[in-house]
């Protein structure tokens, strides 16, 4: 990856993260395992979200916009944390930005290839799984590997209401899988940031002879390498501080929100635009 830093952005600026919603906490949440003394700036469109059923131009917009807001607060390198938003519109990201842009669909596809040796499965939303975005890139990096996508729409809503091991969702698993057990397949990429939830749950439904591919995980492991290799660790070895933005609190922000990150929110900012 070949960037242009931004003059203002060090080691010790912050990592931003940005999600249309509350499901890229889940990064972050993964980011703060693997890199403990990193800052961190999230932002969530919460205002505006879903996302998926808006126009490509209106996605797009809404993107840079988020991806302008955090360069302008110096942030060494962004992740795009939203499936949506890193199929419609990362692209348009990395031509306006001066910090590395990583994003949750290129380290999931580089990581199901990775562990792939039969074939790969992808479960997201409609949108994503629409936009074909996880096929296009696994393809791009093994062009014989067969990919198998199913939509899941329910998973989201399900998630958001807490039941991650509960018996309609059990069910609801094994229905949207069959048709993707049926191939050959040994790797399973979960094409949404809401869904490493539900990770316990999928490896029971899948069973041992299929790995589940975390794209939280893998993004977080990307990020540590590409820090390492523009020499742009953080090195104070203090307590980090994270920063959430949001476009709206509504009221179960910060319930569903401490579940996806794991830990009580502080430093939560609204923006209105």
């Amino acid at each position: 990856m070949t960037v242009t830093v931004s003059r203002s952005a060090s080691a010790r600026s912050p990592i931003g993260v940005f999600d249309s919603g509350i499901g890229g906490l889940t990064v972050v949440r993964a980011l703060m395992e693997r890199l403990p003394f990193e800052d961190i700036i999230y932002f969530g469109d919460t205002a505006r979200v879903p996302y998926g059923v808006k126009s490509v131009d209106t996605i797009q917009s809404f993107t840079t916009q988020i991806a302008d807001f955090l360069m302008a607060r110096d942030v060494k390198l962004l992740i795009i944390a939203c499936n949506t938003m890193a199929a419609v519109a990362g692209e348009a990201v990395r031509q306006r930005a001066n910090v590395p842009v990583l994003d949750v669909i290129d380290a999931g596809a580089r990581a199901a290839v990775d562990i792939s040796r039969k074939g790969i499965g992808v479960i997201g939303t409609p949108t994503t799984i629409n936009s074909n975005a996880y096929a296009r890139s696994i393809h791009a990096l093994s062009p014989g590997v067969h990919v198998h996508s199913q939509a899941c729409p329910l998973f989201v809503p399900l998630v958001e209401e807490g039941w991650l091991d509960h018996e309609v969702t059990r069910l609801t698993a094994r229905e949207y899988l069959k048709p993707v057990f049926v191939e050959q397949i040994d790797a399973l990429v979960l094409g949404c940031t809401h869904y490493p939830l539900l990770k316990p749950l999928l490896q029971d439904v899948a069973g041992p002879g299929i790995k589940l591919v975390d794209s939280a995980i893998t993004i977080a492991e990307q990020t540590a390498q590409v820090l390492a290799e523009m020499g742009l660790h953080n090195p104070q070895r203090g307590e980090p501080r994270y920063d959430y933005v949001v476009t709206d609190i509504p009221l179960r922000f910060q319930t569903i929100g401490s579940r996806f990150l794991g830990r009580e929110f502080k430093h939560v900012e609204q923006v209105r635009w």
